[in-house]
Order: C-alpha cells, then sequence, then structure tokens
C-alpha cells in the first residue's frame, strides 16, 4: 500500500520509521500519530458513564481507578500490539448502580472472583478449548447484540437527559435541549462532524488524476474523535467555571480495601455470577475474534493470554479499590473505528490517564460531571456499530439466522449468556436436521446382517 502523504510516520519509512526504531515493535506506529490518538478516545463513550457514574453513586475513587487503568493500559499496549481496550465490567458496574447497590468491597470482591475465574480458564487452556468449539454464528451473534445495546444506549445518551448520580445509563424522562453547551444540536454537529472527517470509517479506493487508483485511510486524515472529545473537555470548564475550585492537586492515597466473607459472598453472587458470561463471551471470545477480523496480518490472539491478561489485572487493581476491568469487543471496535492500529495507542491513552489521576487524583470527577453527554453518546455511537458490522460476513441463511436469533434474545432478555444459549441449542438443532438418519439405520441393519450371515457360515463349516 503506498505511503499517505498525511501518514509521515508510518514504520521503516524515512526518518519517521528510523527515529521510531528503538521502540518495541508492538508499539511502533502503524500510520500517524494523530491516527493513534484518535483511536486512543475511542472507547471513552463507554469508560466514562461507568467510571463516572460508580464514583458519584458508589464513591469509586476515581483517581485510582484512572491510574490503575493507565497501567493496564500500558500492559496490554506492549503485550498485544493492538489497540486493546481496558473498560469496567459491565454486569458488576450495571448491579452496583441498581436497587442492590453494591458497596466498594462488594465491587472488589466480584472482580476477584471474576479474574480467579478467568486467570484458571486462561492458564489451563480450558478457555482455548472454549474458543475453538464454539460455532462461528453463535459468536456474531453476541458481537451483534453487544453493538446494537451500545448503539441503542448512545441514542439514548444523544436524545434524553442522563443523570450519572443513579446509573451509567439513567435516562430520564427530559429529552434533551436543541440548544445549549450539551444540546442536541451539538451532539448532531459532531455526529456529522465525525462522519465527513471518517466516512465508513474503513479503508477506501479513490480514484486519482492518471486514472490509478489508490487506498487511503480516512480516518487517519483528521483525529475525529480527539478533537470531539477535546471540544468536549474544553466545555466542562465552559459550562461551569467554578469546577477550578474544586480540583485538589496530588494523587489519591492507595489503601487497601478490606473485605469480610460477607463482602465476598455478596460480591460474588450479586456481581461475580452474572458478570462471568460477558466476560467469557465478549471480553475473551469476542476480543480474539474481532481482532482477527480487523487485523487479518496479525497472528490470531491467544484466547488462553487475553484470559491471563483480565485476571491480572484485576488481582492488581482490585485490592487497591480500582473498578473492576476487562477488555471488551465494544472498546476495540471504537479504538479501531477512530483510527487506532498499534498498541501505540492504548500506550498514549495511558499516559493520559495517569496524568490526569496522579495531578488531580479523585478531584477530576468535579470536570467530568460537566463532560456534554451528547458528546459520550456520538462516540459510543460509532463504536457500537462497528462492533455489529462485524456481523456482515455471515455467508449462508443458515448461519444469519442463528446469529440474529442469538443477537434477539440477548436484546430482549438483557443477557448475553441467554443469548448464547440459545444459539448454541439452535446450532445443535440445525446440525441434527442434516444427519443422514436412514444411511445410519441402512448401515446398521446391513451391518447386522452381515453378521448374522458370518456367524451362519460358521455354524455350516462346523457342521
Amino acid at each position: 500500500m503506498a505511503s499517505a502523504a498525511g501518514d509521515p510516520l508510518l514504520p521503516g519509512e524515512g526518518s519517521g520509521g528510523r527515529r521510531l526504531g528503538f521502540l518495541p515493535s508492538t508499539i511502533r506506529l502503524k500510520t500517524s500519530v494523530w491516527s493513534e490518538l484518535g483511536g486512543a478516545v475511542g472507547d471513552l463513550g463507554t469508560y466514562i458513564p461507568i467510571v463516572l457514574a460508580l464514583s458519584l453513586a458508589s464513591h469509586l475513587d476515581l483517581g485510582t481507578t484512572l491510574i490503575f487503568t493507565a497501567l493496564y493500559n500500558f500492559s496490554t499496549g506492549l503485550l498485544f500490539g493492538i489497540p486493546m481496550p481496558v473498560q469496567p465490567m459491565k454486569s458488576i458496574a450495571a448491579v452496583a448502580l441498581s436497587s442492590a447497590h453494591l458497596t466498594v468491597p462488594q465491587i472488589m470482591s466480584a472482580g476477584l472472583a471474576v479474574a480467579a475465574i478467568l486467570l484458571f480458564l486462561g492458564a489451563t487452556g480450558l478457555m482455548t478449548f472454549i474458543y475453538r468449539l464454539l460455532p462461528l454464528p453463535v459468536v456474531r451473534g453476541v458481537q451483534l447484540s453487544q453493538g446494537l445495546s451500545f448503539a441503542f444506549t448512545a441514542v439514548k445518551y444523544i436524545r434524553y437527559v442522563q443523570d450519572f448520580s443513579r446509573s451509567s445509563s439513567a435516562s430520564t424522562a427530559a429529552a434533551r435541549p436543541l440548544l445549549g453547551l450539551d444540546g442536541l444540536v451539538l451532539a448532531l454537529a459532531a455526529l456529522l462532524f465525525i462522519i465527513l472527517a471518517t466516512g465508513s470509517g474503513d479503508d477506501e479506493d479513490v480514484a486519482a488524476t492518471d486514472g490509478t487508483v489508490r487506498r487511503r485511510r480516512s480516518c487517519s486524515r483528521v483525529p475525529a474523535a480527539l478533537i470531539v472529545f477535546a471540544l468536549g473537555l474544553l466545555l466542562c470548564f465552559v459550562r461551569d467555571p467554578s469546577i477550578l475550585r474544586g480540583l485538589r492537586f496530588g494523587p489519591a492515597p492507595l489503601r487497601i480495601v478490606k473485605i469480610t466473607w460477607e463482602d465476598f459472598k455478596i460480591g460474588f453472587w450479586e456481581g461475580a455470577v452474572p458478570q462471568l458470561p460477558l466476560s467469557v463471551l465478549n471480553s475473551v471470545i469476542a476480543v480474539c475474534k474481532l481482532s482477527s477480523d480487523l487485523f487479518p496480518e496479525r497472528a490470531e490472539l491467544s484466547p488462553a493470554r487475553v484470559s491471563v491478561s483480565v485476571g491480572l489485572m484485576n488481582f492488581v487493581g482490585c485490592w487497591f479499590g480500582a473498578m473492576p476491568c476487562c477488555h471488551g469487543a465494544g472498546g476495540l471496535a471504537g479504538q479501531y473505528r477512530f483510527g487506532g492500529r498499534s498498541g501505540a495507542s492504548v500506550v498514549f491513552l495511558a499516559v493520559g490517564k495517569l496524568a490526569l489521576g496522579l495531578v488531580f487524583g479523585n478531584s477530576f470527577v468535579t470536570i467530568l460531571g460537566q463532560f456534554p453527554i451528547g458528546i459520550l453518546g456520538v462516540m459510543l455511537l460509532f463504536s457500537g456499530i462497528e462492533l455489529a458490522m462485524a456481523s456482515r460476513d455471515m455467508g449462508t441463511k443458515e448461519e444469519s439466522f442463528v446469529m440474529l436469533i442469538c443477537a434477539g434474545v440477548s436484546l430482549t432478555g438483557s443477557s448475553a449468556a441467554l443469548g448464547f444459549i440459545s444459539g448454541i441449542v439452535l446450532f445443535l438443532l440445525l446440525r441434527l436436521r442434516d444427519v443422514d438418519y436412514r444411511g445410519i439405520v441402512g448401515g446398521w441393519g446391513a451391518g447386522r446382517r452381515q453378521t448374522g450371515n458370518k456367524v451362519g457360515g460358521d455354524g455350516d463349516e462346523d457342521a
């Protein structure tokens, strides 16, 4: 592929490649700095609402979460070499913000329980066995349901006023005002800008003046997501200049979370049990499959490594009160959609999170509380659509049928596990229809007759 004029830092080309030659290959730039920076903020449409809601409603320490997720981002960027996301465990967050309202020790207990199970599945190789065994249409159904779920939530963010002190997706009955610094017009303007800047988010064939065809990366020309996110941060201070007075400089002090046996029991049954199917399906299996779709030139991600990665992350951070985290196919899709192509993308994000966590600590929640939610909705919308589009490769009507049933049950039942089970049962039923029962019965009957004839022949010889 020809080098684009707007991508001066392609590895191995010109002085840019020589300047970056000392870096590990996993975090060397695959496109431009601006493209990777745009991809770095691609999953914040999911990350910010959840951690903001938990900080406001459950008293989660945002500074500690920022610092540990920064370390996770840096490690996964070096380890995997792709924009591997680090996102809060959504089911645990949903339970914590529901009527059950888990305490911080109970949230950490749930994260530790999920981490232990995923670490066991990865270390023993069982996760790889599960990954190889699952039929592709069922995996695509999980991806489609998660992508559409993100898209539906994003539309709520754009259309309705949110109250994150109660939930990460608490849409009120009030429609978002048309004008204002968090109005519908602002959100729609951001939406149109991203579409004009990045198109469908894929590489495009462009006819040159000499009649030849060249390829360009539309999403690497303008860091649309970075520009929109920077605008949102600027508007935080414009909307409420008094937030400057609430800032406190310095990192939050690290403290070991004290977890009782009662905390662990509640965290396990209320948080870990509903989270585990989502972590296995979306955080490991769907991530591995999506990475092979988005980066076909790379070796396939090992499900065991991804599973162990999630386990180790939480075994470190949860003891200090950092939000339980995992990888997610939606976050990977979002970072890819906005230009992330290497581990450098999440390393840039790690630097930003670490700086904010060390400089502002938990007081940064006052800034995030003023972030325009409509803009977050726009970013989340593109992440969801990118993830859902991974399911477009179903080649037969039967595969599409299984995928759509799996996705439909997941969405209507609000449970990826229920959709997954439905998809597996449906897939097995369709396989049973293809079995040649007449051939099996006929072969069994012929075998019995042959055995009988042999026995009869032996009897004649004995006579």
